[in-house]
């Protein structure tokens, strides 16, 4: 949904568990919480603090861990 960044919750390189919020969205005057889809790695954010996003835009991108070994 269109809608304004209010606030970035983490850090670009900051290793997230699945559903941990990262940034809150701010739109149609409510704040929506957006969490990690997975556990990962925030390897960075496509906008800015307070700017203004179209709706369907990326708004951060993950780096996926890779699992363990199970072979191992």
């Amino acid at each position: 949904m269109p809608g304004r960044i209010a606030a970035l919750l983490v850090e670009p390189g900051a290793r997230v568990e699945a559903n941990q919020p990262v940034l809150i969205l701010e739109a149609m005057k409510m704040e929506h919480l957006l969490t990690a889809p997975r556990s990962g790695t925030v390897k960075e954010f496509k906008f800015k603090l307070g700017s203004q996003v179209a709706e369907g835009a990326e708004l951060v991108t993950f780096e996926t861990r890779s699992p363990p070994d199970a072979g191992s």
